[in-house]
């Protein structure tokens, strides 16, 4: 599961760089769902930048939770921290980037939620990787 591991995360993470770091209307199209979403919100009465907000911090740790999960799958003898602390560098690079593109725009929220969705992908392959090793509750030893 290692190499399987290894070998996906570079696809997800050139996905996760095409996402953060395409000029802003290219990244719009498939990154628009939040907006969309936010405006049906407004339609029933919601303030559109409150929704917007929530729902692009939302929106961003979904995005790197798959990241730390195959991180955590990858270098199983990592500490958690360790790792977290990689998807958190990640975006710190990825948002000092987005500083020389044209129509981007860093946000410390940004890491925020890009190093929480790290944490909770890693923290969710060791949860289950301690489950399944658990002798007697069904897991193997």
């Amino acid at each position: 599961m290692t190499l399987v591991a290894r070998i996906l995360l570079v696809p997800y993470a050139i996905w996760i760089l095409l996402l953060t770091l395409l000029p802003a209307e290219e990244a719009g199209r498939v990154t628009g769902i939040v907006a969309v979403i936010a405006r049906v919100a407004a339609s029933w009465g919601a303030p559109f930048d409150a929704v917007y907000a929530v729902l692009e911090f939302a929106a961003n740790i979904v995005l790197f939770a798959p990241l730390g999960m195959l991180l955590a799958l990858a270098w199983r003898r990592a500490s958690a921290v360790v790792l977290i602390a990689a998807g958190g560098a990640g975006s710190v690079a990825i948002e000092l980037v987005q500083l020389a593109i044209p129509g981007r725009f860093s946000a410390l929220s940004d890491v925020i939620a890009n190093t929480l969705g790290t944490a909770v992908g890693v923290l969710l392959v060791r949860a289950i990787g301690r489950h399944r090793r658990r002798p007697g509750e069904g897991g193997t030893p």
